[in-house]
């Protein structure tokens, strides 16, 4: 049995609604996209795991570590945020796996 296509009526937002949804849109996107700025302020230039410190010269070795997984979770505090370096952060993510693997024999 086939649906009998109608056409649909479409309304459309306003021209002010439509900017005011831009804007929004954008500003959650900027929100999220300087996330790590916003941790090392927070939290300082230093490791969570291994304590080092970074200077501005070393400070593109350090990343921010979601604690929950969820790239998308930035809250404004930082909770869920954790700075740590290049190293911490991929023996993090290794340690994950590795139980996973190791959890599925």
């Amino acid at each position: 049995m086939s649906r009998s296509r109608r056409p649909v009526t479409v309304v459309l937002p306003s021209q002010e609604e439509a900017a005011a949804l831009v804007r929004k849109m954008r500003s959650e996107v900027e929100d999220n996209s300087n996330y790590r700025a916003k941790s090392i302020r927070i939290h300082g230039p230093v490791c969570a795991k291994c304590g080092r410190d970074f200077g501005p010269s070393d400070l593109h070795l350090l990343t921010v570590h979601h604690k929950d997984g969820n790239h998308h979770n930035n809250p404004p505090d930082g909770s869920n945020w954790e700075n740590l370096c290049i190293h911490c952060h991929e023996d993090e993510h290794r340690r994950g796996l590795l139980g996973e693997y190791l959890s599925t024999e």
